[in-house]
């Protein structure tokens, strides 16, 4: 089976677990690939190349996709979300070929308004960067652009979010196969950083708060 067919699989198989908590599930769509052509295009506009594990799922998988799914209110839950997990709620997101030109064009304006001195600690995580998803709350996951090959996926905070800078994951292929395996809770920095360790760790679908998550939802054995 490709990490594809498995990528979907877990995520209908999150689904409806969420449907059979009484949770509100939207579903997910999968957009055809892209050709190499619309990506040497865009990346002419960006004056930079893609990523590698990037180009492969564009070209192979999807151009691009969204997933929605929201837990029912605490109140309607037979069994309470686990204390270790009470900020997760939903997912909400998208990512698509189309939109990388104008969220590239966003961090970088934040990085011109805001967060300009590559010197600062803080600002400096906004540069060298090339930003793919924008998260719900108005911050960023991007490539590090100071990995060339096939770089890692980095979390961006426009407001002192605790995640700021934290490796999500070690490349494109990594995070979307780890995260699937969490069911794609939403990208805020507070619903992915109870399955990281640390700042450098990335996502861990291995983790005691990841097999507790999925093992809540009732559903283990089916997406892990």
């Amino acid at each position: 089976m490709s990490d594809w067919n498995l990528w979907e699989q877990r995520l209908i198989s999150f689904i409806d677990a969420i449907e059979h908590i009484g949770g509100e599930a939207g579903g997910y769509k999968i957009k055809p690939p892209a050709d190499l052509g619309e990506i040497k295009k865009i990346e002419e506009q960006l004056g930079q190349r893609l990523p590698q594990s990037f180009v492969r799922v564009m070209t192979e998988f999807s151009r691009g996709m969204e997933v929605y799914w929201s837990l029912p209110d605490e109140d309607l839950l037979s069994i309470p979300l686990p204390e270790e997990l009470q900020g997760l709620f939903a997912s909400n997101f998208s990512w698509d070929i189309d939109e990388i030109l104008s969220i590239e064009e966003a961090r970088r304006g934040w990085v011109t308004e805001v967060f300009p001195d590559p010197n600062d600690p803080y600002d400096s995580v906004w540069h060298n960067k090339l930003a793919f998803m924008e998260v719900g709350n108005g911050d960023y996951l991007a490539f590090d652009l100071a990995f060339a090959e096939d770089s890692p996926i980095i979390y961006l905070s426009h407001d002192d979010g605790e995640g700021h800078g934290f490796l999500i994951g070690n490349n494109f292929i990594d995070f979307f196969n780890k995260w699937t395996q969490i069911g794609c809770v939403g990208c805020e920095d507070w619903q992915l950083l109870p399955f990281i360790k640390d700042s450098k760790s990335g996502i861990d679908p291995l983790s005691e708060n990841a097999v507790l998550w999925r093992s809540w939802l009732g559903n283990a054995t089916n997406i892990v």
